[in-house]
């Protein structure tokens, strides 16, 4: 899947949690992310008239595009771990202090099952 497809499938499943999502969904979709989050930091920045420090809190533009972007990207993330036969609920497995965000990176690095899973088609095959 390419960056723009990418970003489209994930505002057009906005909060779809059924299905698969491959590896390249997810982290174009985290690229963007980031991003537009810098984007939107320095527009905050600029409007503040440059006087927001590293340890601000978010400003007005940041903080709607995180409001945005919340549900796509907490979506994505479950069909993500659908992807490699795991239930969503193992997101939750983030609330363990790094160690949970270390697994879940590992998890949504690790490529997803072949064919069809209990979470649905591959969808990289359905893609080509």
């Amino acid at each position: 899947m390419q960056f723009f497809p990418a970003i489209v499938s994930g505002f057009r499943q906005y909060v779809t949690i059924k299905g698969r999502a491959p590896r390249s969904a997810y982290w174009y979709w985290i690229l963007f992310y980031i991003l537009l989050n810098l984007v939107c930091v320095n527009i905050d920045n600029f409007l503040a008239g440059g006087t927001m420090t590293p340890d601000h809190q978010s400003g007005p533009v940041e903080l709607s595009f995180l409001l945005l972007v919340f549900l796509p990207t907490i979506a994505l993330s479950v069909r993500r771990l659908h992807d490699i036969n795991r239930s969503g609920w193992w997101l939750l497995i983030a609330t363990i202090p790094v160690i949970g965000a270390i697994v879940l990176i590992i998890w949504h690095c690790t490529k997803g099952t072949e064919g069809d899973n209990r979470f649905g088609a591959d969808p990289l095959a359905t893609a080509q």
